[in-house]
Formats: structure tokens, C-alpha cells, sequence
């Protein structure tokens, strides 16, 4: 597993992530399908905020884009602090890649960012991501009940946290 900067001639790679990711607990506001289009004004975003405002690294096995993970810093009061989010294609769940993508990223953001905390947020039945945040070294800060809808259903978020 390697990490890298997305470059602006991945649209068909990153259209096809988006369209084969498992959406189980993903924001409704991700376009479906996700086109070609949509690519290229998110890889526009990117080559402007990376490393200013935020990070967003492709994870790549074998030479293939298989997740991402991305971190995008708060503002105001809140500018220290930055949400991470990541997925991982399905056929390459259980072999710890997220695991070791959340800890190397992490390890780059605090580098390269003036942050002094990472936030992760995960629907409270999604146990896989909340592995993944504790086995990266996040620690749950509090659980928010009833605080997400998602497929006709109501689930909490569970809030953890990484600290410099």
C-alpha cells in the first residue's frame, strides 16, 4: 500500500472508486452515479487545497487506485482541527490497508498542516471504521445519539479523536 497526491488526469480511476465504493455509511451528498465530471471538479478542488486546507491521497495497491483518504481542516475556532474520511474498495476490506492508510496520512498531516487534532466521525454501527480509527491510534470521544439518518434508518455518530 502506497499513498499519493491525486493528480488531475485520475478522473476515470476516481469515477470508478466512487461508483464501486460501498455507500452503507457514506454522506448522501456523494453523486451516484459518479461521473466524469464530477472527477474533475473534485480533482480541481484538491490541486487547490492540498496541503492548505487540506490533504487528499489516493491509496494505491499494486499500481491500482483502490481508496482514498482526505482531510479537510475546520475553520474559526475550530481551526486547529481537521475531519479525515477514507474508503477502501470492498474486495480489498479486512487486510488492514485502511488501518495503515489512516496512521501514514496522519502521520503527513500533522507535518505538513498547522492542526493539532485529527476528528473522525462514524455511524455507530459501522464497526470496521471504528477499528480502524482505534487501531490508528484515535481515541472515542462521545457518541451522539440519534444524530444521523441514513437509508430510513436513525443511527448515532460516534466521535473520535487524534491528538499532536
Amino acid at each position: 500500500m502506497t499513498l499519493r497526491q491525486w493528480k488531475k488526469d485520475d478522473i476515470k480511476e476516481l469515477a470508478n472508486l466512487m461508483n464501486h465504493a460501498d455507500r452503507s455509511y457514506l454522506s448522501n451528498g456523494l453523486p451516484y452515479p459518479y461521473t466524469d465530471e464530477n472527477a474533475n471538479w473534485w480533482l480541481n478542488m484538491v490541486a487547490d487545497k492540498d496541503g492548505k486546507d487540506g490533504l487528499y491521497r489516493a491509496v494505491v495497491v499494486d499500481g491500482n487506485i483502490v481508496g482514498m483518504v482526505s482531510l479537510e481542516k475546520k475553520s474559526d475556532v475550530y481551526e486547529k482541527d481537521a475531519d479525515i474520511s477514507y474508503l477502501l474498495m470492498t474486495k480489498y476490506w479486512g487486510k488492514g490497508i485502511t488501518t495503515e492508510a489512516v496512521q501514514e496520512f496522519c502521520e503527513e498531516a500533522f507535518e505538513k498542516l498547522d492542526i493539532i487534532r485529527i476528528t473522525g466521525s462514524v455511524f455507530g454501527e459501522n464497526e470496521a471504521s471504528k477499528k480502524v480509527l482505534i487501531k490508528a491510534g484515535f481515541g472515542l470521544e462521545g457518541v451522539m445519539r440519534n444524530a444521523v439518518y441514513k437509508n430510513d434508518r436513525v443511527m448515532d455518530l460516534c466521535h473520535y479523536g487524534l491528538y499532536k
